[in-house]
Formats: structure tokens, sequence, C-alpha cells
């Protein structure tokens, strides 16, 4: 893995959560903006997934198991959009809180891949 990505995919998920929970804070529903922070959010994750899929294959294995760590990452993937998607059917500060939580689990998954593939005792 890729530390820097790692951090930065977690640092994205921080300041979305912040973007979303004051949205929320202010009775705002997710709006176009917010969405496009989920796209760039997500696009790094996908980019995390191809780096962890090609250090995979090119024999780099997790300390801490490989069905973990794709487990994981697959959810990290994963956590933004179905957020996002979920803010479309709540189109009320819930909207925006749904996803300001979802960024928050996202910030704690990269922690724990950053944990699975032994990149530090965390």
């Amino acid at each position: 893995m890729i530390d820097a990505l790692t951090i930065a995919v977690g640092v994205t998920a921080c300041a979305l959560a912040a973007w979303c929970g004051f949205a929320a804070y202010r009775n705002e529903p997710t709006k176009d903006w917010h969405f496009i922070g989920m796209a760039v959010v997500s696009l790094l994750c996908i980019a995390q997934l191809i780096v962890a899929i090609v250090q995979l294959t090119g024999g780099h294995t997790p300390d801490k198991g490989t069905a973990l760590f794709l487990a994981y990452l697959l959810g990290a993937v994963a956590c933004v959009p179905a957020t996002g998607f979920m803010s479309l059917s709540e189109r009320t500060r819930w909207g925006s809180a749904t996803v300001a939580a979802g960024s928050v689990v996202l910030a704690v998954l990269e922690v724990r891949l950053f944990d699975i593939w032994g990149g530090g005792s965390v």
C-alpha cells in the first residue's frame, strides 16, 4: 500500500465528514457540491483499490491476512457511494448527516487498512 494515498483518502474523508456535518448542522440536505466531494473521495478509494490489487498480484501480502484486507478494502470503496445514494432518498438534514457518518467510517477503515497491511501498530 502507498502510505500517502491512504493518508489522502483519510484526510479527504474527514474533510467531507466535516463539510456534510456542517450542512446537517445548518439543516441542509446534500447538494451538488457535496456529491462532487463524494466523487473525489470515491475516486481516491478506487485508486487505492487498484494499487492494492496490483501489489497483491505482484506478490506483496498484508501482515494480517489477504481476506481480511480485501474485506476492509471493498468496504472502504463502497462506504461513501452507499451513503451518497442513501442521502438521495433522504433529502433533509439527515441525508447530510448520513454522508458525514459514512465519511467518518471511511476514515476509520483507512486506519484499519493501514494496520492490516503492516503499516504500524495503530
